[in-house]
Parts: C-alpha cells; structure tokens; sequence
C-alpha cells in the first residue's frame, strides 16, 4: 500500500502532533475540577499560606501567589475526591479524567509519573505546580520538549523506543475514539523514526528528540495552555477570597 500521498501526509502530521504529546488532558484536568467549582458554586473558605512557601513557588514557576491560591482550590477539590489527605492519587487523577477510579490507561499512567517528581506515588501540590507551569505560554520551549520526551520514555531509560512509540500512540487514539488500520499506524511510526532517529539505531535520544522537535516547533502547539498566562483572570471569584496579597 502507497502511503506516500498527500492524503498519508495529512493524516500522518496529525497523529504526529499526537506524539508529541496530546495535553488536552491536562486542560481536561483542570476543567473537570472547575466544572466541580462552578456547578455546585460551594462557599470558598479562606485558607493560611506560608507566604515564603507560595513565594518559593512563584520563583520557580510562571504563576503569582494569588494564581497559586487559585490552583490550590483546584487542588484541593481534586486531591480530596477519594481520599481528603492533601495528595492526588492516581485513583483521584482517573476519576477526574475519566469518571471511573480505575482501570488501565497507559497515557494518564504516564501522565501521573511525570506528575509524580518524588516518586512517591501521589502528587503533591509542588508537583501540581511544576508540572501545569511548563503549558504555560512563558514556558521555555527546553521545558516543554524534555516533559514530552520523558512522557514517552516509558522504560525511563533515556531513550524513546519504537514498542514505546507504538504503545503511546495507540493508548492516544483509543483516548480520542481513533482507530487506526495496522498498516498505517506502522507506516506512521516508520515516518516518525525515520525523521528523528538520526543515527538509525532503532531509537530516539534526548538530543535526536530535541532536534525533531525544534524542526517541527507547529507539534509542540498542544504544550502550551494560553488561559494559564493569567489564572487569576480565568477563575477570578478564588483570588477575591485570597488571605496572600500579591
């Protein structure tokens, strides 16, 4: 079969936007907690912050204090869905993404352990934090390349495998209701290696992904988050409850 036409082409550019990775997952994330806020309108309480530790935060990240108090009232909701001990677990992540507490689902696994920077399995708000920081639009594009590679680095071995590739890539479009025939689900990881594996090793390094990336900068657009540039706009009735003044 000829998939070298331009209707290949088409379909290809786009499951290769999904390999670098789809986040709409995270803007479901933040939706299906707000979705939460904004249905049931509950009584926002006032909460104490250790000012140096919110401080601390926005230095290391693109979000003010009073954005960071937004973000823990989203925290808060999710990170107590199932069990209210101040941590997301992965139970909580999938109940919020995909409105049952368990099964098997590879890209939000994947998702979770990027999340997850301790290794502890739960994510912290630190974490939280960290992690939405590199969709924001002022994220270095650095950031956004190394998430995306660690996202794919199923084995965390430091290289991105083709099984690795195949596996994400079909966990992403049974996510997005997709089916792809085999032949051209290969044909596409076959266009994807032969692009980014440089050195024909039957894998991809951090630098030969680094490299396609900046080449093709357009599939990294679904890294950046533009209503995270200002929080405080986007949930507005969190920061007038706000007790940390920016």
């Amino acid at each position: 079969m000829d998939y070298s036409g331009s209707s290949f082409l088409t379909v290809g550019e786009r499951i290769c936007a999904a390999f670098i990775p789809c986040i709409a997952i995270v803007e479901l994330l933040i939706f299906a907690v707000t979705d939460c806020f904004f249905n049931n309108r509950p009584r926002i309480r006032k909460r104490r912050f250790d000012f140096d530790d919110l401080s601390r935060l926005a230095d290391e990240t693109r979000f003010t204090v009073n954005e960071l108090e937004a973000l823990f009232e989203l925290f808060k909701k999710l990170s107590s869905s199932i069990i209210d001990d101040g941590s997301i677990h992965k139970e909580e992540l999938q109940l919020a993404l995909l409105q049952t507490p368990s099964g098997e689902n590879l890209f939000l696994d994947r998702v979770f352990d990027v999340f997850d920077e301790k290794r502890n399995g739960v994510i912290e708000f630190d974490e939280f934090v960290h992690a939405l920081s590199v969709f924001h639009p002022h994220a270095p594009l650095e950031e956004k390349i190394d998430f995306a590679f660690r996202l794919y680095d199923l084995r965390q071995t430091g290289f991105i495998e083709r099984e690795e590739v195949r596996q994400m890539v079909i966990a992403i479009m049974m996510e997005s209701d997709m089916k792809l025939s085999e032949d051209l689900l290969e044909a596409i990881i076959d266009k994807t290696f032969a692009d980014a594996d440089a050195d024909k090793d039957g894998r991809i390094s951090k630098k030969e992904w680094k490299d396609f990336a900046t080449r093709h900068p357009t599939l990294l657009k679904n890294m950046t988050l533009p209503y995270l540039k200002d929080v405080s706009t986007i949930f507005p009735s969190f920061v007038f409850n706000t007790e940390v003044e920016d």
